[in-house]
């Protein structure tokens, strides 16, 4: 991992406590507040210059700009919700470039496994009268991405903090 293990241990919380949001807002509601989001990058923009290099911190927010464009371009394209492509463009500062690879593998693994693990709760009777109102289990075709994108943030920020 290039993401210095003191940085990693240092976003680790806030990350973490911004994922369970928005996993558990886009599982209810299908949606990524935009609050969340703005918080992830607060994080970054507030807890980042302490952690980091100066210029690895600053190089990061590039990484930002070329997701959020990505992100924009696959959302014109009905490819990926808006609330997924700015919470993307909000993890990638987080992501050290040279790991850009395995967190995209990372992601896949994540994204494979919440799509099953979702599927098969929502088949089990017992689990959807704990979350009725859960817009996600009756979303058709669409799959709440947060769930796996904010599951391979707190994943990878684990790895480079502990491994």
């Amino acid at each position: 991992m290039h993401t210095p293990a003191a940085a990693a241990l240092a976003f680790l919380p806030f990350a973490a406590a911004i994922g369970f949001w928005v996993t558990w807002s886009d599982l209810a509601r299908m949606r990524i507040p935009n609050a969340a989001v703005l918080a992830l990058l607060a994080v970054f923009l507030l807890v980042g210059p302490f952690v980091l290099p100066l210029a690895d911190w600053g190089w990061r927010w590039l990484g930002f700009a070329v997701v959020l464009a990505i992100g924009f371009v696959l959302n014109l394209g009905g490819i990926l919700g808006g609330g997924d492509a700015k919470f993307f463009a909000a993890i990638a500062p987080f992501v050290a470039a040279a790991d850009a690879a395995f967190f995209m593998v990372l992601l896949a693994v994540t994204m494979i496994a919440a799509y099953v693990g979702h599927r098969a709760f929502r088949a089990v009777p017992a689990v959807r009268r704990a979350a009725p109102d859960w817009q996600s289990w009756d979303a058709g075709k669409k799959f709440p991405m947060g769930v796996p994108l904010a599951l391979s943030l707190v994943i990878y920020l684990a790895l480079a903090a502990f491994a």
